[in-house]
């Protein structure tokens, strides 16, 4: 029987310890991302107003979309890309709020402008020339 021989400098015991934790660290495992699948699903609901649904409703849809992807990976034990999925799903949720906020503010502005104008216009009629 022929036997493996040891590293002569190096103890039994630590190329044992040593071996040891190259195996645990294979079976290792990425953890299921739910801290971050939570702030996710709690961005897209913050998000899912009827205001973002209005005017940023592609934003949004992609969001809830990479928000399925997500949870379908955590389904599929896929940690690593379930993560990646709900941060970026966290992230264009963000997006799509801004965009309906940046849309609101627009028409806002849109809104007073047409009001100035229309003021203008009923002061220069009662004006006499």
């Amino acid at each position: 029987m022929k036997t493996v021989p040891m590293i002569p400098h190096l103890p039994r015991g630590l190329v044992l310890a040593s071996s040891l934790l190259v195996v645990l660290a294979g079976c290792a495992s990425t953890p299921a991302p739910t801290q971050q699948m939570a702030v996710a699903e709690a961005a897209v609901q913050h998000a899912s107003t009827n205001s973002t649904n209005e005017n940023a409703a592609a934003e949004l849809r992609i969001a809830v979309d990479k928000l399925t992807s997500a949870r379908q990976a955590v389904l599929n034990n896929e940690y690593e890309r379930a993560q990646q999925l709900a941060e970026q799903a966290e992230v264009d949720a963000q997006v799509a709020e801004l965009h309906a906020q940046s849309e609101r503010s627009r028409k806002a502005a849109q809104e007073s402008q047409e009001a100035a104008r229309a003021l203008r216009e009923e002061i220069n009629r009662k004006t006499p020339r």
